[in-house]
């Protein structure tokens, strides 16, 4: 039985501006970190503005923690020919949340779509390779809600199981945001739900 991934590997900050250059055309290559559609528009009406005198913006993006949500966009260059070969640089540096730009200034000198591929592919791959890639896990959070006395239990599971607590309320009742590993979630939710006095809730994203 196969056993579903809860890592996956992202960028935590916008990379270095890549160049790459092919018979006098200059290819921008950037990569950032985003979670949704509309940090995709913004990077790219900002690279937009950033080369105004650019003939072309190719792109492709990965989103989701399953790697489920992508797009490529050629830009008006031959069908196939620019995002389709940055969109697989994503899939080869295996990395999700994140949007990858190249730029095109056209220098002339028609490239054909064989050379076309190979210069957004380089461009992508470069820009990828000027971020830094990190690790993460793909976490479950739940609540937690108990009475003072219970707060030493608690705190003793939390410490044994390296449980990382998001959020904490101290009032009358206690209340604990925790994160935990999504292959450890199951186990750590029967924990609490056999521990006595405490009631355990699973929360959505």
């Amino acid at each position: 039985m196969e056993i579903e991934k809860d890592t996956y590997k992202t960028i935590k900050k916008p990379g270095e501006e890549a160049l790459y250059k092919e018979k006098g055309s200059k290819f921008f290559g950037y990569a950032f970190p985003v979670t949704t559609e509309d940090q995709v528009k913004e990077h790219i009406e900002d690279l937009k503005k950033k080369h105004h005198s650019a003939r072309h913006w190719c792109y492709a993006w990965q989103i989701g923690k399953s790697y489920e949500h992508y797009r490529a966009n050629d830009d008006g260059e031959p069908s196939n020919s620019a995002g389709m070969p940055i969109y697989g640089q994503l899939q080869s540096f295996d990395v999700t949340n994140v949007l990858v730009i190249v730029v095109r200034y056209f220098g002339g000198t028609k490239l054909g779509v064989g050379g076309l591929i190979q210069a957004y592919k380089t461009s992508a791959q470069m820009a990828l390779e000027a971020s830094k890639i990190v690790q993460r896990t793909i976490n479950e959070t739940f609540s937690l809600k108990f009475e003072y006395p219970e707060m030493n239990i608690v705190m003793r599971i939390i410490n044994d199981e390296n449980i990382s607590v998001v959020n904490r309320k101290m009032e009358l009742q206690c209340e604990f945001e925790i994160s935990v590993r999504q292959k450890d979630a199951e186990r750590i939710f029967e924990v609490f739900e056999n521990t006595y006095k405490v009631l355990i809730k699973r929360i959505e994203d």
